[in-house]
């Protein structure tokens, strides 16, 4: 095994990186393209309302109401394809005013094409569409102009986090963003050590964009760190340039290309509609299960009066530590917080009601909190405690592949787990098999498939292996 050249993760964090505090900008961004949809849709709704008042005399149940009550999915599935809702609209009025022009008047366009086929011309009001249409314009107009002078003033026009990690390559420059000295920091890309791993997920968190500037030799070793942190990663490269090569980012400027290695494996929108499901359900289980949760607190208690809960800390989202929960099952002095030793069948470390809870999987409930608190979601690859081991060795060892499954939150199931997946790692293959099976959530994740893995979950949470 190799050495680990990391201290512990307690000592790392008290070195002081030159970082400030990252703040989510996406979290940011999000919240503000959800104002500038419901702004949109209040602006074409009054406007159209507002023409029908002017040119028919009637403020509600008018043609002109009706119109913009049909052009408003033709004009939101228009720019949102067409990405008028996009993180360079913040910061460039013209092109977000162009890009909202555009999907307003193709939408107009549209709609008046169907109701040409339909024969519905005749309900439509020709004035007062025309007029409605031209309010929406300019109200839509005035408010992309707002928004940019707001994210000026407020964001100091920062819509995004990037961070330039300088590892002895060519030079290179981009606006805004922080430049670490990775040799001063004691950061490398050769790692085998969790540790390692931890100080990289703390130094990107919440990083939009990571450029790496290293020599020919490390390529390869920053590609596969920076798509194990589920980031958009460059790495710089002259040569590229030199050769004219495409699909790559070209900085005519500066005369370098930029290899785009990694990308996070779901896009914004994505994230956002597995957030809302993981709180959703995590939500009303932790209201249906609270009387579950008190019984088996008091159970735990009673049994041998030392704590509720056993804590342990395992790698997460970026190849992050978080601390992860689940009810003690075993007796306090035996608890094994590395993980090291893997519970077998009929082990005598675990308690009677510990081994009641495992049986059916409960012991798992209180990571409902771990997923309202961001740490975990509901479906995704299990977390595992860093001394974990299959045949001997440690499950990076066994995999290199092993540090990708981490650029998604970790989950409470997962489809390694309905597969049968789970248990006892005392062979290598069972580390690979519920490695492939998480590769292949992460690559194809959908809303579908998390509904489906967390009902399959139901109907095994007995299992031979739940020991």
């Amino acid at each position: 095994m190799n050495k680990p050249f990391g201290p512990p993760s307690e000592m790392i964090q008290a070195e002081a990186i030159a970082l400030p505090p990252v703040f989510s900008l996406e979290r940011r961004r999000l919240r503000f393209y959800i104002v500038m949809l419901w702004g949109d849709f209040a602006a074409i709704l009054f406007c159209f309302t507002l023409a029908g008042l002017l040119y028919e005399g009637s403020w509600w149940n008018t043609r002109a109401a009706v119109q913009g009550q049909l052009l408003l999915p033709i004009f939101f599935t228009i720019a949102l394809y067409s990405r008028a809702y996009s993180s360079k609209v913040l910061t460039d009025w013209r092109l977000a005013i162009r890009k909202t022009w555009t999907a307003l008047v193709v939408a107009a366009l549209l709609l008046n094409f169907v109701a040409f086929y339909t024969k519905s011309n005749a309900e439509f009001s020709r004035g007062s569409f025309t007029l409605g249409l031209a309010f929406c314009l300019v109200a839509l107009g005035a408010s992309r102009w707002l928004g940019t002078r707001l994210v000026a003033r407020f964001w100091g026009g920062q819509v995004s986090n990037q961070l330039i990690l300088d590892d002895g390559g060519p030079s290179f420059a981009l606006h805004g963003a922080v430049r670490i000295c990775t040799k001063s920091n004691g950061l490398s890309p050769i790692a085998d050590d969790p540790h390692m791993f931890d100080r990289l997920g703390q130094l990107l968190l919440n990083q939009d964009r990571v450029v790496v500037l290293c020599q020919k030799g490390c390529r390869a070793q920053w590609a596969f760190m920076l798509k194990s942190f589920g980031v958009r990663g460059e790495i710089i490269s002259e040569p590229v340039h030199a050769m004219g090569a495409t699909g790559v980012i070209r900085y005519e400027d500066q005369r370098c290309t930029a290899l785009v290695v990694s990308n996070g494996p779901l896009s914004l929108q994505s994230r956002a509609i597995k957030r809302g499901f993981d709180i959703a359900v995590a939500s009303a289980a932790l209201v249906a299960l609270a009387p579950v949760f008190a019984m088996a607190a008091a159970r735990i208690k009673l049994g041998d009066g030392g704590p509720v809960l056993f804590v342990q800390r395992r790698l997460g989202r970026g190849n992050r530590f978080f601390k992860m929960l689940k009810f003690r099952t075993m007796s306090a002095s035996a608890s094994d917080g590395d993980g090291g030793l893997s519970t077998g069948r009929d082990d005598r470390r675990v308690t009677r009601i510990g081994r009641r809870l495992r049986a059916n999987s409960m012991d798992e409930l209180p990571q409902l909190w771990n997923v309202l608190r961001g740490d975990m979601s509901i479906v995704g690859p299990r977390p595992h405690a860093i001394g974990s081991k299959a045949n001997d060795k440690l499950f990076w060892e066994v995999d290199s592949q092993y540090w990708q499954r981490h650029s998604l939150r970790p989950g409470m199931t997962g489809l390694a787990q309905v597969r049968g997946f789970r248990g006892a790692t005392d062979r290598e293959e069972d580390l690979t098999q519920r490695l492939q099976s998480d590769l292949e959530y992460i690559q194809g994740w959908s809303l579908l498939r998390d509904i489906v893995i967390t009902w399959r979950t139901l109907l095994v949470l007995r299992h031979d292996n739940a020991y």
